[in-house]
């Protein structure tokens, strides 16, 4: 029978209208006004770069290491800015450079050693040593109208023979032996010539005229799919000038065919649309090399015969929030310290029972909820809608895998672990095995959510934000931040879930008006949608080929089954909400809600990244070229929503961030007080410990709040890597530990210890020989520790008094053998 505690509002006295009036608080905000008209998203800059002196005719230019290079005569010349003056460098050069190939690290010369003119030789280029270096085979056969570009470490080469039929070669630069790979083609239609060739992402964009004046076309190739024909290019590409930019952009200026007009153009690698951001009329230009965040160009010399060079870039226009929109923020945020502070009047501090599980009391369905809020954050609102932007809907499959895991866990899982009344879920480890691996596998999890988790869920929402907003990055950060330490602290359990709540109505709504919006703007509405993605293949969702390096459904299925079946129980921020439920009847039906709500709630953020992959292949003018993939929602948000919904929207990520953080601050909380706190100060009072929680709960989030800031202002992405890894390689062997102990009666703490240690050490070399996707990581761990735990357990003596801790034991034994928490 459930325990109420006088001023705990029970299940049916749950703060229902004041959610409802928050919520239409929002709603009547966001109705109080309409967008303007859409304003243009970037402006193009154009200036003049000092030329070179008279008697220098230039006959290639190129950035190198942030510098510019320029080929004359018989030497080189180098750009000093700050002098704004060229300079003679002693450099000899061997040969006639047709074309260069360069990236933010190495540059690579296309050369001609011979009469004719066909490109025999490939230089590596440094100015440090004043020569070539390394030295790199030559090409199988000399090529004509070549040009290349690096792409994951391999150096491509694209032109023609001497017979006129097209070749690509390509070169690893991570290996020692060099040596030339000849790859497959496209299908040759006629006279072509190579015009450019440009790397952006994962795809090469081959630009192909024709000598006859036809017009141009492109060719797209990655080494998945082949090549793939994008249509024409409008224009002709001027020679040198093609370059990428952002993550799926890549810029080039083209001449008309009757030579009037030149133009900057964007062309997007995703959804193969061409945008104007600039034209001169009756303007010349020879050639040009990428600069900085545009392109530099040579035009023909001035009757003083100084070379002519000029600059032009994109410069992104940032979208500031209305008054409107900071209101129903600031609206927002109001509603969730409100409900910490309502708890906080309720007396939600007065024991641990209240602060780290909401007295045990919170209703089946809101601890669904808070489970899918918790686990849906704003990476997923962020990140999600980007996938889906760029590929197609492969990886909701993953999530529909995981609904039938989510039933396993609803029937065997949850209720087994809520009748053994926890508070930890590492509790369970040290019941089933030794404190020993109750400790290690909690000091892991507090690390990983302090280091890795928190830093992530905080930087990267406020990095696309302010991006796109102009909204300060280091704010974002401190507002979510602070926020969130302050409701969690107020209201502990009862206001993480109930926030929860309140949040995905706003995550979804603001989600489902943007779809809505885009089938508005699109001429053809619902039909032209459904047809446009079709066309382009973008509702792929089954890929049934046996390729762990794709998101197939077989690697799939093995990941759900190895990260949800049988390891649920490894994340102590989704059991507490299950653990917070009146009973194991309760727990089992709050996974039931959660597996409802997974497949809607994925499909509508895949479905806005369709959506917006139609609008901007549609309008690709919309797009602000600079940016990276991840921008595209926020972008879309700040740019083209009405006012007030952008406001909404903004706060549907602050949701999705914040219901997730708060879900780690008490988690957190719990296991630093429960798993070590109250095991050292094992004579403390209740509310003694309930203090230190809150202590923790505010060292946490300072810490989280820390560490992100020192990414923003490093901008140390990699450390973000880094951290994801670390918790695949070490968070496996402890998640096998769970099966160990749930599945077996034969594993005992012995063996588990050695199933971990050797998962840690096969772990670690498939990582030092990337043996397998970092993806697989965890559910490789989880394998060799289930495989080598349980034979190794064999070892040693069998454990007994099971009763309650496996799937073989009865409801009435199970509760002989409560845990007191």
């Amino acid at each position: 029978m459930n325990q109420v505690i006088p001023g705990i509002p029970t299940a049916k006295r749950q703060p229902f209208s004041f959610i409802y009036t928050g919520l239409i608080a929002l709603l009547v905000l966001v109705m109080m006004s309409m967008g303007a008209e859409a304003e243009s998203l970037v402006s193009v800059k154009t200036d003049r770069v000092k030329g070179l002196p008279s008697d220098v005719a230039i006959s290639a230019i190129w950035p190198y290491q942030e510098q510019l290079v320029a080929l004359g005569q018989d030497n080189l010349w180098v750009f000093d800015q700050v002098a704004n003056s060229w300079q003679k460098n002693d450099f000899v050069l061997q040969g006639a450079v047709s074309s260069v190939v360069y990236n933010k690290d190495n540059t690579y010369l296309l050369m001609a050693d011979n009469a004719d003119g066909f490109i025999n030789k490939v230089a590596s280029f440094t100015l440090t040593d004043q020569s070539l270096a390394r030295d790199i085979p030559t090409l199988p056969q000399p090529l004509q109208s070549a040009a290349g570009a690096v792409l994951d470490e391999h150096l491509f080469i694209v032109g023609t023979s001497i017979k006129g039929i097209p070749l690509m070669y390509g070169l690893d630069l991570s290996v020692h032996d060099l040596s030339w790979e000849t790859y497959p083609v496209w299908q040759q239609q006629g006279d072509e010539i190579v015009t450019s060739v440009v790397a952006q992402t994962d795809r090469l964009q081959v630009t192909l005229g024709s000598s006859t004046g036809k017009r141009e076309f492109m060719q797209q190739w990655d080494v998945k799919n082949g090549w793939n024909r994008r249509g024409e290019v409008p224009g002709a590409i001027v020679e040198g000038t093609g370059r990428p930019i952002g993550q799926g952009h890549v810029l080039y200026l083209t001449v008309s065919p009757d030579h009037t007009k030149t133009k900057m153009m964007s062309f997007h690698t995703i959804t193969g649309s061409w945008a104007e951001l600039e034209h001169w009329d009756n303007h010349t230009v020879l050639f040009g090399t990428g600069w900085k965040e545009g392109i530099l160009w040579v035009e023909p010399s001035n009757n003083l015969g100084e070379s002519h060079l000029a600059f032009t870039q994109i410069q992104s226009r940032q979208h500031f929030l209305t008054l409107v929109d900071w209101i129903v923020l600031v609206v927002y945020l109001a509603l969730m310290l409100g409900i910490g502070l309502y708890f906080y009047m309720q007396h939600a501090q007065s024991s641990e029972a209240n602060f780290f599980l909401g007295g045990r009391s919170i209703p089946f369905w809101a601890a669904g909820i808070s489970l899918y809020a918790s686990n849906a954050s704003s990476i997923s609102y962020i990140a999600v809608p980007a996938k889906a932007f760029a590929t197609n809907w492969q990886y909701l499959m993953s999530n529909l895998i995981v609904v039938f895991g989510l039933m396993f866990v609803a029937v065997w899982i949850a209720p087994l672990l809520r009748r053994l009344n926890l508070i930890s879920v590492f509790h369970y480890l040290e019941t089933r095995f030794h404190p020993s691996i109750r400790l290690l596998s909690s000091i892991l999890f507090v690390v990983f959510q302090l280091g890795g988790r928190m830093t992530v869920i905080l930087y990267l929402p406020s990095l696309a934000l302010s991006t796109v907003t102009g909204i300060d990055i280091t704010m974002c950060i401190l507002v979510m931040g602070f926020v969130t330490i302050c409701y969690t602290v107020l209201g502990g359990m009862k206001a993480v879930i109930w926030t929860d709540v309140l949040q995905l109505f706003v995550m979804f709504g603001g989600t489902i008006f943007a779809i809505v919006f885009i089938l508005m703007k699109l001429d053809g509405g619902t039909a032209e949608f459904i047809s446009s993605a079709m066309a382009d293949n973008k509702f792929k969702l089954i890929d049934l080929s046996f390729n762990l390096t794709d998101a197939t459904v077989w690697g799939f299925l093995f990941l759900v089954f190895f990260d949800t079946v049988l390891t649920f129980p490894k994340d102590q921020v989704l059991m507490q909400r299950v653990f917070s439920t009146s009973s194991d009847k309760h727990a089992g039906r709050s996974m039931w809600t959660f597996s409802a709500i997974v497949i809607p709630g994925s499909a509508m953020f895949f479905l806005i990244g369709t959506a917006l992959y139609v609008f901007y292949q549609v309008h690709p003018e919309r797009m602000d070229p600079s940016l990276s993939l991840d921008a595209t929602f926020p972008l879309f948000i700040s740019a083209e929503l009405p006012v007030g919904i952008t406001g909404l929207i903004i706060a549907g990520i602050f949701a999705a961030a914040m219901s997730t953080l708060s879900s780690i601050l008490n988690s957190v909380a719990t296991v630093s007080t429960v798993d070590f706190y109250e095991k050292r100060f094992k004579n403390k009072l209740e509310k003694q410990n309930v203090r230190f929680a809150e202590l923790v709960t505010v060292v946490a989030g300072l810490i989280g709040i820390g560490l992100a800031l020192l990414l923003a202002s490093y901008n140390a992405n990699s450390l973000l890597d880094v951290a994801l890894e670390l918790w695949g390689l070490l968070g496996g062997g402890f998640a096998g530990a769970y099966t160990l102990g749930m599945f077996t009666r034969r594993a005992n703490w012995q063996g588990v210890v050695i199933g971990v240690t050797v998962s840690f050490i096969v772990t670690f070399l498939s990582w030092s020989i990337d043996l397998v996707h970092p993806y697989f990581y965890m559910p490789l761990s989880v394998f060799v520790c289930i495989v080598v735990g349980y034979a190794a357990s064999w070892l040693f003596p069998a454990v007994e008094h099971l009763d309650g801790l496996t799937i073989y034991s009865d409801k009435a034994k199970s509760e002989k053998h409560l845990i007191k928490s």
